[in-house]
């Protein structure tokens, strides 16, 4: 039981997806406010530091853009908490919203227990090596629309594209 005298709102355990998850352990209603991202606040020369992915054979960071100068390093290590264990998905039903100096992960839908929670981590293109990133930065969501890159997806033309609503500031990860 939590604090509240509820069971939790979600558990950490294996993923099909990759690694650990985060499950929801009861109904979580649409606009429901999960968990924070948490960790060590650092520069972006720092992370690239921490984080050097010329050396990695498959990409794998808990980092998350805050802002222009601030980036939250996720791992456990570093004072990260359950949010880093949220895997990315194609077809998300989670997102996660900038509030102040604060990264929160808001429930995109109603999601019934045992259900994982995901979002989708969007990595930023730099319209540089792309198609060879999209490989790097692979994705093994399983979703039916899925991408097979967690970068953000292609730019589509002006004439294509959807108004969007958006509540709040979207994160931007890295």
């Amino acid at each position: 039981m939590s604090a509240n005298g509820r069971p939790p709102l979600y558990v950490v355990r294996d993923s099909h997806i990759h690694g650990r998850g985060v499950f929801a352990a009861r109904r979580i209603r649409k606009g429901t406010r999960i968990v924070e991202y948490t960790g060590e606040r650092i520069d972006n020369d720092e992370a690239d530091r921490r984080y050097d992915e010329t050396g990695m054979k498959r990409h794998h960071t808990f980092l998350f853009t805050l802002d222009r100068n601030t980036v939250i390093d996720g791992a456990i290590r570093r004072g990260g908490g359950d949010a880093s264990y949220i895997n990315h998905s194609c077809e998300p039903n989670c997102e996660a919203v900038i509030t102040g100096k604060r990264i929160f992960i808001h429930a995109l839908e109603t999601i019934e227990p045992g259900t994982e929670l995901a979002y989708d981590y969007q990595y930023q293109r730099t319209g540089e090596n792309d198609e060879e990133l999209e490989k790097f930065y692979l994705c093994r969501c399983g979703a039916p629309g899925c991408r097979g890159s967690i970068m953000k997806p292609a730019r589509k033309s002006r004439r294509k594209a959807g108004n969007s609503k958006k509540k709040g500031r979207r994160l931007k990860l890295r």
